[in-house]
Parts: structure tokens; sequence; C-alpha cells
């Protein structure tokens, strides 16, 4: 089983899945994140059979969101970036084991978003909700639909929206 350490959880994958923490790989921090001013990245790609999956991590147990960008607003601009990234990093990365993952990745025939989102269990006023779940899933489908109609959110307590990875 993969495993992963992102936002001070542990992310765990089937076997069959190959992940990499993308905004830690040397090609986005030594050659992609400066590019054009600045490039955010999702926290991790992961390939499962025919899909890539673009995921996010944020957990608001103990800390408030201190962005003025709407989260949707924030996933969509680190998706696109990410997505340019992989697609330059297939030809320019400089270590070939992160060229043959992006290189993977895009011959992909489905593309798959997901924010991994967990909240305070129950918000209260020194830790209320961050964001409301249900109108951020309706503005993250309309912010990505152009990339996956049917992007997840998800959390370890979230009822029938499972994450095909668990956490510790």
């Amino acid at each position: 089983m993969a495993s992963l350490q992102v936002d001070g959880m542990e992310l765990l994958f089937p076997d069959d899945w190959q992940v990499m923490k993308y905004d830690d790989s040397a090609f986005h921090r030594r050659q992609f994140q400066s590019f054009a001013g600045g490039s955010k990245a999702v926290d991790m790609i992961a390939l499962c059979g025919d899909d890539l999956w673009l995921i996010e991590v944020k957990d608001y147990r103990r800390a408030r969101r201190e962005k003025s960008i709407s989260i949707e607003d924030e996933m969509a601009g680190k998706v696109r970036s990410t997505l340019a990234g992989l697609a330059t990093a297939r030809v320019r990365a400089n270590d070939a084991d992160e060229r043959e993952f992006a290189n993977r990745a895009l011959r992909t025939a489905n593309i798959r978003v997901a924010l991994h989102l967990e909240q305070a269990k129950h918000p209260n006023r020194l830790f209320p909700q961050v964001v409301d779940p249900f109108s951020t899933q309706i503005a993250l489908k309309k912010a990505l639909r152009a990339i996956d109609p049917h992007p997840l959110l998800v959390s370890k307590h979230s009822p029938g929206h499972s994450a095909p990875w668990s956490v510790n």
C-alpha cells in the first residue's frame, strides 16, 4: 500500500495506484513553480488504471482558512497549473522518473479531481465549519466542469462520498 503525508495527514492508496507528491517534486520546485510569475499545484497526483487523479488536501480542523480566494477558484487554478506543469514535465523534467510519470499521466483516458477536506467534526465558535460541503460541491462542479464534471469533495466522515483512498 502506497502512502503519502500531506498537511499532517497520511493518505493510504491501494497497491495498484502510483502516487506522487507533485507540489514537492523536483520539476515543480526547481523548474516550473516560478513560471509566469508563479505557479501553484495540487498536493498530489495519482495514477490508477486509466484515471489520472489530481488531489488537493486541506485540513481545517485546527486552523482557519485565511485566503481571500474561494476554495473552488483556488482548486481550479491549481488544477490548471498542474496540468500545464505535467505537459511541460513530460518533455522538460530533468528527472527521468518524473518525466516518465508525467508522460504516463497524460496518456490516461480520464482526469479526476478531488478535494480532501477535513473540518471540525463538531463545529463551534473557536473552530467553525470553514466551508459548507454542499455549496462547495456545487461550486467545484461548476469551476472544474471542463476537466472533471464530477469532482469529489471528501473527508474521513463524508457520508456517501467515499474516496478510493483512506486516511490515517
